[in-house]
């Protein structure tokens, strides 16, 4: 009797494996839209990809390898008997080739999915279930990428990792936008429903919390990243980016700005704020001067080894990293879990309006219901995108924006510099574009 119920628990997993996202919950779960545990389970592919990349990363993961039976010596490492060189499974160049897997399979699904409109498409089964297969394709994708010879292989996808950074970078920012318009507007509304000062409290102590975060961010930046008679291209980005961040907060709160968007505020611009000055850090920390640049100098084997034309053997846990990762983390998981929940998201990811729960909706306990039959609530081919882009950021930040060389190492430039400190200044443009907009068209509607 035991072992039949055990084959008929196996079957009963393996067709959950293989059919929609409602088999995944558990008895003891509360009810669930279908298309947020599709989004969550495929936010699971990325997170573990990730894992897998800090896992190639360490360095007793290395000495391991050189132990296995199945590799022999060669002059630049251990080679497996495939003909496989060890060095494209560690480090770097292993976080190369997992960030491409990943990549790979979104960007398979997000032209895969075009143009889906509800769940009465045949295409929206395989972007709700399937997920055993769609495991198997994540995972042969991820062997075949480790077959890529290396050659230019790093070099070409180090370009691809800055452009999807970018990207990502200013997503990041739309989110951080639509969310603190959506906390201060909830905010207010709570004041004005209570009649309670206790709301506005709340309010005007994370805005000068945020602030003064940026200001002791502006400090330490000006302490650590530079110095009296050097590092005056950081000078200059510190000194930019706190003018312009002092001028967008102005503007926020403007009587003409006021006036045509009543939520904005001080809140908005605090948090953006914030946020450039973390892009600010984030660029600094990549600039290829000993003198203004704390980051380069790490120990190794207990010595320490400079950064140089000859390249800089690097290590992904230092302070901007990890920050990045948990900046990171936040935003994969805001994107999987309420993109259907705010404007601002929803313009870019729903291609429709999400229609309302029919009275006929399925919800069982610890069973996710179809919210999709009339209509999706979020682009299929837009989330996977942003996980392409969110795949392609977390490589540059695993491996701290640094470019492959031909010695096989790791060495800091004026690209990455550029790349984060531009996006923080189209960030701002974006920012600013959100508050004039109502101005400059009066005719369209920004509610």
């Amino acid at each position: 009797m035991g072992a039949c119920l055990g084959a008929c628990s196996l079957l009963s997993c393996a067709s959950c494996l293989c059919g929609s996202a409602p088999c995944i919950l558990c008895g003891c779960c509360p009810s669930s839209r279908n298309s947020t545990i599709t989004r969550l389970i495929f936010t699971f592919f990325l997170f573990l990809g990730v894992l897998v990349s800090i896992i190639l990363l360490s360095p007793d993961v290395e000495s391991q390898l050189h132990n296995l039976p199945w590799t022999w010596e060669c002059e630049e490492g251990p080679v497996l008997q495939s003909h496989i060189d060890c060095g494209s499974l560690l480090g770097y160049r292993a976080v190369y080739r997992m960030c491409f897997a990943m990549a790979a399979f979104f960007f398979l699904f997000a032209l895969l999915m075009v143009c889906v409109r509800s769940s009465r498409d045949p295409r929206a089964a395989i972007q709700n279930g399937f997920w055993f297969f769609k495991f198997l394709v994540f995972l042969g994708i991820t062997v075949g990428a480790f077959y890529i010879p290396d050659e230019s292989f790093s070099n070409i996808w180090f370009y691809f990792g800055v452009v999807g950074s970018f990207l990502f970078i200013l997503i990041q920012l739309v989110l951080l936008i639509d969310f603190a318009h959506s906390w201060n507007q909830q905010w207010l509304g709570k004041a004005e429903e209570c009649d309670s000062r206790a709301w506005y409290a709340g309010l005007f102590f994370f805005t000068f919390l945020f602030y003064s975060l940026s200001v002791a961010a502006v400090t330490l930046l000006f302490i650590y990243y530079t110095q009296p008679s050097a590092c005056y291209e950081g000078k200059v980005f510190i000194s930019l980016n706190l003018v312009l961040c002092v001028c967008v907060s102005i503007i926020s709160v403007l009587p003409k700005i006021q006036e045509a968007q009543p939520n904005s505020g001080l809140l908005q611009a605090s948090a953006v704020t914030l946020y450039t000055m973390f892009v600010t850090w984030l660029a600094l920390s990549n600039v290829p001067d000993q003198e203004c640049n704390p980051h380069l100098l790490t120990n190794i084997d207990n010595r320490t080894i400079l950064a140089g034309p000859e390249g800089y053997v690097t290590q992904w846990w230092d302070a901007p990293s990890i920050v990045g990762l948990i900046v990171f983390i936040l935003c994969t998981f805001f994107i999987s879990l309420r993109s259907s929940d705010h404007r601002q998201v929803n313009s870019l990811m729903r291609t429709e309006e999400c229609p309302p729960l029919s009275e006929t909706t399925e919800r069982q306990q610890g069973r996710a219901f179809d919210n999709e039959q009339d209509g999706v609530t979020y682009s299929y081919s837009f989330f996977h995108i942003c996980l392409v882009l969110a795949s392609l950021y977390i490589m540059m930040t695993l491996t701290n924006w640094y470019r492959p060389n031909e010695t096989r190492k790791m060495i800091s430039t004026w690209t990455a510099v550029w790349v984060k400190i531009c996006a923080s200044w189209a960030g701002l443009l974006l920012y600013l574009w959100t508050l004039v907009a109502p101005l400059l068209l009066p005719n369209r509607d920004f509610s």
